[in-house]
């Protein structure tokens, strides 16, 4: 049952995000180009409803699944890794032509090039995890 819950959340994240045009090539090559709001549009919706939704798990005190309350853990300030970390997403974005979450949702809609995309990022994802230690953090 758990499974096909995610599932249900997955396939609901897909719809939205083709309806809403997020996942189409033309909307990020003109976010790139800064000739259009309707990304900004959507991704500074999402940063509004995440600060929201997080400010409201503090009020609230939400408990997760297990009845346990939601911890959420400070992050390191640090300038540097955060616009290194930044700009290699921004690139690879810029280069695929989607962030992760939309390459599943773009394979999903028949752009069968995207399972190259996908496999290098997992390959990419895996090349972290074996330099994660030798990386400053």
């Amino acid at each position: 049952m758990k499974v096909l819950k995610f599932l249900l959340v997955g396939i609901f994240f897909g719809i939205v995000l083709v309806k809403s045009e997020a996942v189409s090539w033309y909307r990020i090559y003109e976010m790139f180009k800064f000739q259009a709001f309707h990304m900004y549009g959507i991704i500074g919706s999402a940063v509004l409803l995440g600060v929201l939704f997080i400010g409201l798990f503090k009020i609230l005190r939400i408990k997760n699944i297990e009845g346990n309350k939601i911890h959420l853990i400070p992050k390191d300030s640090g300038f540097v890794r955060y616009i290194a970390g930044g700009t290699v997403f921004g690139l690879g974005w810029a280069l695929a032509g989607a962030c992760p979450g939309p390459l599943y949702v773009l394979f999903g809609t028949g752009v069968i090039s995207m399972l190259i995309v996908i496999a290098a990022a997992v390959f990419g994802t895996f090349v972290y995890g074996v330099l994660k230690n030798k990386l400053p953090h």
